[in-house]
Protein backbone atom coordinates (compact mmCIF):
# COMPACT_ATOMS: atom_id res chain seq x y z
CA UNK A 1 0.00 0.00 0.00
CA UNK A 2 1.39 3.25 -1.09
CA UNK A 3 1.68 5.99 1.33
CA UNK A 4 -0.01 9.49 0.16
CA UNK A 5 2.38 12.07 0.43
CA UNK A 6 0.29 15.07 -0.40
CA UNK A 7 -1.07 15.82 3.02
CA UNK A 8 2.47 14.97 4.19
CA UNK A 9 5.97 17.47 4.49
CA UNK A 10 9.37 17.10 3.36
CA UNK A 11 11.98 18.69 4.92
CA UNK A 12 15.08 19.25 2.84
CA UNK A 13 17.85 19.37 5.54
CA UNK A 14 20.85 21.22 3.89
CA UNK A 15 24.88 21.19 4.47
CA UNK A 16 27.48 22.26 2.87
CA UNK A 17 29.07 19.18 1.91
CA UNK A 18 32.42 17.36 1.96
CA UNK A 19 34.09 15.04 -0.50
CA UNK A 20 34.08 11.41 0.47
CA UNK A 21 36.67 9.97 -0.82
CA UNK A 22 39.99 11.40 -1.87
CA UNK A 23 39.47 11.39 -5.36
CA UNK A 24 36.40 13.55 -4.92
CA UNK A 25 38.82 16.42 -3.38
CA UNK A 26 39.22 17.38 -7.16
CA UNK A 27 35.35 18.01 -8.17
CA UNK A 28 34.40 19.06 -4.66
CA UNK A 29 37.46 21.99 -4.86
CA UNK A 30 36.26 22.90 -8.33
CA UNK A 31 32.47 23.34 -7.48
CA UNK A 32 33.37 25.67 -4.79
CA UNK A 33 34.69 27.80 -7.64
CA UNK A 34 32.04 27.53 -9.70
CA UNK A 35 33.28 25.18 -12.06
CA UNK A 36 36.83 26.80 -12.19
CA UNK A 37 39.33 24.26 -11.38
CA UNK A 38 41.81 24.83 -8.56
CA UNK A 39 45.66 25.18 -9.46
CA UNK A 40 48.02 22.72 -8.41
CA UNK A 41 49.50 24.24 -5.33
CA UNK A 42 45.87 25.29 -4.39
CA UNK A 43 44.73 21.25 -4.38
CA UNK A 44 47.64 20.07 -2.61
CA UNK A 45 47.13 22.39 -0.31
CA UNK A 46 43.67 21.40 0.52
CA UNK A 47 44.29 17.51 0.33
CA UNK A 48 47.44 18.49 2.95
CA UNK A 49 44.91 20.05 5.56
CA UNK A 50 42.69 17.17 4.98
CA UNK A 51 45.83 14.87 5.55
CA UNK A 52 46.39 16.70 8.77
CA UNK A 53 43.05 16.15 10.04
CA UNK A 54 43.15 12.42 9.22
CA UNK A 55 42.73 12.14 5.45
CA UNK A 56 39.00 13.03 5.27
CA UNK A 57 36.82 15.15 6.62
CA UNK A 58 34.38 13.36 9.24
CA UNK A 59 31.71 16.19 7.87
CA UNK A 60 29.27 13.51 5.93
CA UNK A 61 28.73 11.14 8.56
CA UNK A 62 27.89 13.87 10.76
CA UNK A 63 26.07 15.32 8.41
CA UNK A 64 23.82 11.96 7.74
CA UNK A 65 23.64 11.94 11.87
CA UNK A 66 22.28 15.11 12.10
CA UNK A 67 19.36 14.63 9.16
CA UNK A 68 18.44 11.06 10.92
CA UNK A 69 18.54 13.02 14.38
CA UNK A 70 16.50 15.47 12.87
CA UNK A 71 13.78 12.65 12.01
CA UNK A 72 13.37 10.28 15.17
CA UNK A 73 12.93 13.97 16.70
CA UNK A 74 10.03 14.77 13.81
CA UNK A 75 8.83 11.11 14.10
CA UNK A 76 8.13 11.47 18.37
CA UNK A 77 6.67 14.78 17.75
CA UNK A 78 4.34 14.13 14.94
CA UNK A 79 4.32 10.45 14.31
CA UNK A 80 4.04 9.83 10.23
CA UNK A 81 4.17 13.31 9.12
CA UNK A 82 7.24 14.67 7.97
CA UNK A 83 10.02 12.87 5.54
CA UNK A 84 13.66 14.37 6.08
CA UNK A 85 15.91 14.74 2.80
CA UNK A 86 19.16 15.47 2.42
CA UNK A 87 20.39 17.80 0.12
CA UNK A 88 24.13 19.36 -0.12
CA UNK A 89 25.61 22.63 -1.80
CA UNK A 90 28.93 21.12 -3.00
CA UNK A 91 28.49 17.65 -3.37
CA UNK A 92 25.66 14.73 -3.92
CA UNK A 93 23.17 14.17 -2.65
CA UNK A 94 22.91 17.91 -4.38
CA UNK A 95 19.90 20.07 -3.26
CA UNK A 96 18.44 19.73 -6.48
CA UNK A 97 18.58 16.37 -6.42
CA UNK A 98 16.44 16.06 -2.99
CA UNK A 99 13.94 17.91 -4.16
CA UNK A 100 13.62 15.70 -7.13
CA UNK A 101 13.27 13.03 -4.89
CA UNK A 102 10.30 15.19 -3.23
CA UNK A 103 8.51 16.24 -6.43
CA UNK A 104 8.74 12.13 -7.70
CA UNK A 105 7.60 10.78 -4.22
CA UNK A 106 3.93 13.39 -4.47
CA UNK A 107 4.88 15.70 -1.96
CA UNK A 108 2.96 19.16 -1.84
CA UNK A 109 4.67 20.90 0.98
CA UNK A 110 8.48 21.48 1.36
CA UNK A 111 10.23 22.99 4.66
CA UNK A 112 13.88 23.81 4.09
CA UNK A 113 15.93 23.95 7.38
CA UNK A 114 20.45 24.57 6.93
CA UNK A 115 22.54 23.06 9.59
CA UNK A 116 23.95 26.37 9.69
CA UNK A 117 22.46 28.83 12.43
CA UNK A 118 23.04 32.06 11.37
CA UNK A 119 21.24 33.83 8.47
CA UNK A 120 23.12 35.70 5.56
CA UNK A 121 21.88 35.79 1.74
CA UNK A 122 24.76 34.68 0.74
CA UNK A 123 24.92 31.28 2.54
CA UNK A 124 21.04 30.28 4.20
CA UNK A 125 19.29 32.70 1.68
CA UNK A 126 21.27 31.17 -1.15
CA UNK A 127 20.35 27.26 -0.05
CA UNK A 128 16.86 27.88 0.63
CA UNK A 129 16.51 30.26 -3.32
CA UNK A 130 18.43 26.94 -4.32
CA UNK A 131 14.85 24.80 -2.78
CA UNK A 132 12.70 27.06 -4.25
CA UNK A 133 14.02 27.31 -7.92
CA UNK A 134 14.02 23.50 -7.70
CA UNK A 135 10.44 23.08 -6.86
CA UNK A 136 9.43 25.75 -8.77
CA UNK A 137 6.49 24.67 -11.75
CA UNK A 138 5.93 21.75 -9.05
CA UNK A 139 2.98 22.79 -7.43
CA UNK A 140 5.29 22.68 -3.97
CA UNK A 141 5.02 24.97 -1.25
CA UNK A 142 8.30 25.96 -0.08
CA UNK A 143 8.93 27.62 3.43
CA UNK A 144 12.23 28.18 5.07
CA UNK A 145 13.97 28.22 8.53
CA UNK A 146 16.01 31.39 8.07
CA UNK A 147 17.92 31.70 11.14
CA UNK A 148 18.19 30.00 14.70
CA UNK A 149 20.47 32.29 15.86
CA UNK A 150 18.85 32.81 19.31
CA UNK A 151 17.28 28.96 19.58
CA UNK A 152 17.70 28.20 23.46
CA UNK A 153 18.83 25.27 23.27
CA UNK A 154 21.30 25.94 21.02
CA UNK A 155 22.59 28.41 22.99
CA UNK A 156 22.53 26.59 26.60
CA UNK A 157 24.86 23.97 24.57
CA UNK A 158 27.03 26.60 24.30
CA UNK A 159 27.19 28.02 27.35
CA UNK A 160 27.28 24.90 29.44
CA UNK A 161 29.95 23.92 27.44
CA UNK A 162 31.66 26.81 27.77
CA UNK A 163 31.74 26.73 31.39
CA UNK A 164 33.14 23.56 31.78
CA UNK A 165 36.04 24.69 29.41
CA UNK A 166 36.92 27.72 31.10
CA UNK A 167 37.31 25.73 33.95
CA UNK A 168 40.13 24.12 32.39
CA UNK A 169 41.38 27.67 31.31
CA UNK A 170 43.90 30.76 32.55
CA UNK A 171 41.79 33.45 34.98
CA UNK A 172 42.44 35.96 32.40
CA UNK A 173 40.96 34.32 29.46
CA UNK A 174 39.41 35.92 26.68
CA UNK A 175 36.65 34.10 24.48
CA UNK A 176 36.00 34.29 20.75
CA UNK A 177 33.02 34.11 19.03
CA UNK A 178 33.80 33.29 15.58
CA UNK A 179 32.11 32.14 12.51
CA UNK A 180 33.09 31.45 8.61
CA UNK A 181 34.13 35.07 7.37
CA UNK A 182 32.09 36.76 4.18
CA UNK A 183 33.43 38.96 1.71
CA UNK A 184 32.98 42.36 2.85
CA UNK A 185 30.49 43.58 0.15
CA UNK A 186 28.11 41.36 1.00
CA UNK A 187 27.77 42.80 4.80
CA UNK A 188 28.44 46.67 3.18
CA UNK A 189 25.05 45.65 1.29
CA UNK A 190 23.30 45.14 4.61
CA UNK A 191 23.56 41.95 4.99
CA UNK A 192 22.34 40.74 8.47
CA UNK A 193 24.98 38.29 8.90
CA UNK A 194 27.01 40.34 11.93
CA UNK A 195 24.47 40.74 13.53
CA UNK A 196 23.04 37.25 13.19
CA UNK A 197 26.58 36.28 15.11
CA UNK A 198 26.22 39.03 18.04
CA UNK A 199 22.88 37.63 19.17
CA UNK A 200 24.53 34.23 19.59
CA UNK A 201 27.55 35.72 21.15
CA UNK A 202 25.38 38.25 23.74
CA UNK A 203 23.02 34.75 24.54
CA UNK A 204 25.57 32.72 25.52
CA UNK A 205 28.03 35.37 27.24
CA UNK A 206 25.04 36.25 29.34
CA UNK A 207 24.55 32.92 30.58
CA UNK A 208 28.16 31.72 31.21
CA UNK A 209 28.32 35.30 33.34
CA UNK A 210 31.19 36.80 30.35
CA UNK A 211 31.28 40.73 30.90
CA UNK A 212 30.91 42.30 27.34
CA UNK A 213 34.15 42.84 25.38
CA UNK A 214 36.19 42.99 28.55
CA UNK A 215 35.50 39.00 28.43
CA UNK A 216 34.41 38.31 25.02
CA UNK A 217 34.73 39.47 21.67
CA UNK A 218 33.88 38.18 18.30
CA UNK A 219 36.59 37.05 15.19
CA UNK A 220 35.82 35.53 12.06
CA UNK A 221 37.50 32.80 10.37
CA UNK A 222 38.48 30.53 7.52
CA UNK A 223 38.46 33.64 4.84
CA UNK A 224 38.20 32.30 1.16
CA UNK A 225 41.29 32.93 -0.55
CA UNK A 226 40.33 35.96 -3.41
CA UNK A 227 41.45 39.23 -4.17
CA UNK A 228 38.66 41.10 -2.65
CA UNK A 229 38.62 41.73 1.06
CA UNK A 230 36.45 39.66 3.45
CA UNK A 231 35.17 40.66 6.85
CA UNK A 232 37.57 40.59 9.89
CA UNK A 233 39.34 40.60 12.01
CA UNK A 234 40.52 37.20 11.33
CA UNK A 235 40.60 34.96 14.51
CA UNK A 236 44.86 34.70 13.77
CA UNK A 237 45.28 38.62 13.53
CA UNK A 238 43.50 38.68 17.48
CA UNK A 239 45.27 36.03 18.94
CA UNK A 240 48.51 38.12 17.73
CA UNK A 241 46.76 41.36 19.57
CA UNK A 242 46.07 39.51 22.87
CA UNK A 243 49.47 38.04 22.56
CA UNK A 244 50.80 41.54 22.60
CA UNK A 245 48.64 42.61 26.27
CA UNK A 246 51.32 39.70 27.70
CA UNK A 247 53.54 43.11 28.91
CA UNK A 248 50.62 45.46 30.20
CA UNK A 249 49.10 45.63 33.13
CA UNK A 250 46.16 43.66 32.15
CA UNK A 251 47.88 40.97 30.46
CA UNK A 252 45.68 37.75 28.22
CA UNK A 253 46.86 34.19 29.57
CA UNK A 254 44.70 32.32 27.51
CA UNK A 255 41.93 32.23 24.27
CA UNK A 256 38.48 30.31 24.25
CA UNK A 257 37.60 29.99 21.32
CA UNK A 258 33.58 29.31 20.56
CA UNK A 259 33.25 28.37 16.81
CA UNK A 260 29.45 28.82 17.34
CA UNK A 261 28.77 29.73 13.13
CA UNK A 262 29.64 25.67 12.62
CA UNK A 263 27.17 23.22 14.02
CA UNK A 264 29.65 20.11 13.35
CA UNK A 265 33.44 18.78 13.61
CA UNK A 266 34.54 19.42 10.06
CA UNK A 267 37.79 21.10 8.28
CA UNK A 268 37.23 24.75 9.33
CA UNK A 269 37.19 23.32 13.09
CA UNK A 270 39.52 20.61 12.91
CA UNK A 271 42.57 22.35 11.05
CA UNK A 272 41.72 26.09 10.81
CA UNK A 273 41.30 26.18 14.60
CA UNK A 274 42.49 22.49 16.30
CA UNK A 275 45.44 23.02 14.51
CA UNK A 276 46.67 26.32 12.74
CA UNK A 277 44.69 28.62 15.37
CA UNK A 278 46.15 26.31 18.41
CA UNK A 279 49.15 26.22 17.60
CA UNK A 280 49.41 29.87 16.24
CA UNK A 281 48.30 30.95 20.23
CA UNK A 282 50.61 28.68 21.54
CA UNK A 283 53.35 29.80 19.93
CA UNK A 284 52.88 33.16 21.44
CA UNK A 285 52.50 32.38 24.55
CA UNK A 286 48.98 31.69 25.10
CA UNK A 287 46.58 29.04 26.40
CA UNK A 288 43.70 27.78 23.80
CA UNK A 289 40.40 25.93 24.36
CA UNK A 290 37.53 25.24 22.04
CA UNK A 291 33.88 25.00 23.19
CA UNK A 292 32.35 21.39 21.47
CA UNK A 293 30.40 21.94 17.86
CA UNK A 294 26.83 20.60 18.42
CA UNK A 295 26.67 17.39 15.71
CA UNK A 296 23.61 15.27 16.50
CA UNK A 297 22.75 16.86 20.06
CA UNK A 298 19.59 15.55 20.95
CA UNK A 299 18.27 18.81 22.72
CA UNK A 300 19.65 21.13 19.97
CA UNK A 301 18.21 18.35 17.27
CA UNK A 302 14.76 18.34 19.16
CA UNK A 303 14.44 21.97 19.20
CA UNK A 304 14.94 22.21 15.00
CA UNK A 305 12.40 19.54 15.00
CA UNK A 306 10.20 22.12 16.21
CA UNK A 307 11.31 24.73 14.67
CA UNK A 308 9.99 22.64 11.59
CA UNK A 309 6.84 21.70 12.23
CA UNK A 310 5.72 25.38 13.32
CA UNK A 311 7.55 27.02 10.11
Amino acid sequence: MSTDNSTRTAVVVMAYGTPRTKEEILPYYTDIRRGRPPTEEALQDLIARYEAIGGLSPLKKLTEDQADALQRELDAAAPGQYQVFLGLKHATPFVEEAVADVVAQGFRRIVGIVLAPHYSSYSIGQYIGRVREAAAGHDIEVVGVDSWAREEAFIDFLADDMKKKLANMPERTKVLFTAHSLPQRIIDGGDPYPDELRATAELVAEKVGLNRWSQWSIAWQSAGRTPEPWIGPDILEVIDQLASTRDTDEPIDGVMVSACGFVADHLEVLFDLDIEAEGHARARGLAFGRTACVNDDPKVMAALAQRVIHA
